[in-house]
């Protein structure tokens, strides 16, 4: 690949978000948006090779597909200096001022009415963050041709519906901010320990998330919810570090090094849960946070407190049931109460979701490793790393089913 190649893949990969929210603020919908990026991009790869890539190539593609989008004629023009392009997409980036992301703005756009509830968060993760149905689809636990169809589908409803682009008034932006959360913890998620091109120099998914997430605490400061995902964020964020080893190797939590988890980060989410705590309504991302925070107490205390982190779980469960969570409280109560309980809890969960849900297969693989059950468990490593798209992680899981074989 050449290098104004690996620019314009670099530019699309990390910024596809911003600045189709930048061009679709403008007006003209998302879908104009898209389809000038796309040209923007396709005339990138044409341009680059032969002039060197721009000094500031979002600038420059916000530029041309500004162009592209309103005036067809102007966009075979010469092209602006550099410096002009850079100048162009800090003014668009001080045109939203009640934004300071015109992501969030997005965001938010996505989670309008004409958008049914179970889409509005994979839409966000297209529109906003350029993930491809694949890999929301491998979030959300359905196969991917059904979930790009349906994007597809919710995409041409919102252009008929909405045409145009305006953020949402602030009674209709608090109704909207659950779905908003989710979709960027969903985000977070999918980017963690380098999965889906996490890229380590400039953050990638992962910190584009927790930028996002940290901005909506900070523009909703009376929204415990926000800042329970902040806190969650903050606290995941912590262990980066310690999560490979000096080769590259994955290490599971309870094998980090608890020197390496960043005690600042430790300390901003535990104020960000105090603060969301005051409110006295908790909810699925506070507890979320909790749990996390009793696992980081681990760096004061030397121990896990699994009796504490199960209470937690069983609050979770109550109030926002999911597969996650019942695998995490079937984890929780192993420790807490034996192998054999752990497993028990882990039937719980329905048999069509849990076999192609990855951490479901860990944790059972961990408990009949537990148990005893060596040849089961080495089975059921086996088949966790074959639904890891973490490359690091798969090798772990490989390597504790021969450990399993060998006893």
């Amino acid at each position: 690949m050449t290098d104004a190649a690996q620019a314009a893949e670099r530019a699309a990969r990390l910024s596809y978000g911003r600045l189709v929210s930048i061009l679709a603020a403008r007006g003209g919908g998302i879908a104009a948006a898209e389809d000038a990026l796309a040209e923007a991009l396709a005339r990138a790869l044409s341009v680059w090779p032969e002039r060197g890539v721009p000094a500031s190539p979002e600038g420059w593609l916000v530029a041309v597909a500004r162009r592209a989008a309103h005036d067809e004629g102007r966009r075979r023009g010469a092209l602006a200096r550099s410096a002009d392009h850079l100048a162009l997409l800090e003014a668009e980036r001080a045109a939203g001022r009640d934004w300071p992301d015109e992501r969030l703005r997005l965001l938010f756009a996505c989670a309008g009415p004409e958008v049914e509830p179970a889409l509005r968060a994979p839409l966000m993760l297209q529109v906003v963050l350029g993930l491809d149905a694949r890999r929301i689809a491998s979030a959300f636990l359905v196969p991917p041709n059904t979930m790009g169809v349906s994007l597809s589908r919710a995409k041409a409803r919102l252009r008929e519906s909405a045409p145009g682009f305006a953020p949402p008034a602030p009674d209709e932006a608090a109704e909207r901010v659950g779905d908003v959360l989710r979709a960027i913890y969903a985000a977070y998620t999918l980017g963690l320990d380098g999965a889906h091109g996490l890229d380590e120099k400039t953050g990638g998914l992962a910190r584009e998330a927790l930028w996002l997430g940290g901005l909506a605490a900070a523009l909703a400061p009376e929204e415990p919810e926000a800042l329970g995902l902040h806190a969650l964020m903050l606290f995941a964020e912590s262990r980066r570090a310690a999560r490979r080893d000096a080769d590259g190797r994955y290490v599971p939590l309870d094998r980090q090094e608890i020197t390496l988890w960043s005690a600042p980060m430790i300390e901003a989410a535990e104020a960000a849960l105090r603060r969301a705590a005051a409110f006295g309504s908790p909810g699925r991302f506070q507890l979320e946070a909790a749990i996390q925070s009793v696992h980081a107490d681990r760096r004061r205390t030397g121990r896990t407190e699994w009796k504490a982190i199960l209470v937690l779980y069983d609050g979770l469960l109550a109030l926002a049931p999911s597969l996650g969570a019942l695998t995490g409280r079937a984890v929780a109560l192993g420790e807490a109460r034996g192998a054999q309980a752990g497993l028990a809890a882990l039937e719980a969960a329905p048999e069509a979701a849990r076999g192609r849900y990855q951490p479901w297969r860990a944790a059972r693989a961990h408990l009949l490793a537990r148990s005893g059950a060596r040849e089961e468990a080495a089975a059921e490593f086996r088949r966790a790393a074959g639904l890891s798209e973490d490359p690091a992680a798969r090798t772990w899981l490989l390597e504790r089913a021969a450990e399993a074989e060998a006893g």
